[in-house]
């Protein structure tokens, strides 16, 4: 063997090989990079795909949203707006007595931050329905919303459990006349079974709105006719500790903003909001 190729052939080798070392490891960069970049473009779809939850096809619903309660803790609405949720419904109060005692700084930082905002009254089914309506009209006060006045009927939760269908509904009706007297747009969050049991196939509801919780894909609920839909309670969003409700929008972008113009509920007289005598007093039976 020539001297020159037996001692090339060796140098020549370990040439090709630092090439192909750098070409890989080059490769591998880019597609590490390039993988971020989609998982980060993704990653609301990796979350739940992970977890089992819901993926939400956001160029079918590109409208989504969060509820929140003072148990969500401190949130940075700065950083909820920025990782592209479009609105958020804070807990006003419950029943005839309670109001949520993050709401008012709730709604002035999420308006601060150009989220579009509404407010929820927990209803206890066995308490009285314009009390009810009295104490949430007194906790959101004169603050501008951009959804109806919302009331949240959970019927397996353990504070209304064991209450007669017929109580629950007078004084629901009770608490949704006294509303809508006075002006106010409603609306009523539930699942299927409540909207089976206190929605459906009532005409004097023909005008509240439905925002309906229901685990599964907005493309597979087509029976239900609903404006919004919570379908999860472990979402992770940026700027909250710990799992958040979330929620979409059913229906496009263009869809949403014709919603949204008729959607806001007239704002409270703030001369007379948290009067007494404006509100009826007179206690169901």
């Amino acid at each position: 063997m020539d001297k020159s190729t037996a001692s090339s052939t060796p140098k020549a080798k370990r040439r090709h090989g630092k090439v192909f070392k750098r070409v890989t490891i080059g490769l591998a960069v880019l597609l590490v990079v390039l993988g971020g970049i989609w998982c980060y473009k993704n990653r609301h779809a990796l979350y739940y795909w992970w977890h089992g939850e819901v993926v939400v096809d956001r160029s079918k619903y590109p409208i989504v949203g969060i509820d929140i309660s003072s148990h969500n803790g401190d949130i940075d609405f700065y950083r909820v707006k920025n990782d592209d949720y479009s609105f958020v419904i804070i807990k006003a109060s419950e029943g005839v007595d309670f109001q949520d005692n993050r709401f008012t700084s709730n709604y002035n930082r999420a308006k601060a931050n150009d989220l579009k905002v509404g407010a929820y009254h927990y209803f206890i089914m066995n308490s009285d329905g314009i009390n009810q309506a009295k104490n949430f009209i007194e906790a959101v006060g004169w603050r501008k919303l951009d959804l109806p006045l919302i009331i949240d009927i959970e019927e397996d939760d353990r504070l209304n459990k064991n209450v007669r269908d017929d109580i629950a509904i007078k004084n629901l009706d009770a608490m949704i006349d006294n509303l809508l007297s006075r002006g106010f747009k409603v609306m009523i969050y539930t699942n299927g079974n409540g909207y089976k049991k206190y929605v459906k196939d009532r005409q004097r509801l023909i005008n509240v709105g439905l925002w309906l919780c229901s685990f599964q894909d907005p493309e597979k609920i087509n029976d239900t006719p609903h404006q919004l839909q919570q379908y999860s309670k472990h979402g992770r969003v940026k700027g909250i500790n710990g799992d958040v409700d979330l929620n979409v929008f059913n229906g496009n972008e263009k869809e949403w903003e014709k919603w949204l113009s008729n959607a806001e509920p007239l704002p409270v007289d703030t001369t007379t909001t948290n009067k007494k005598e404006d509100i009826d007093y007179e206690i169901s039976n």
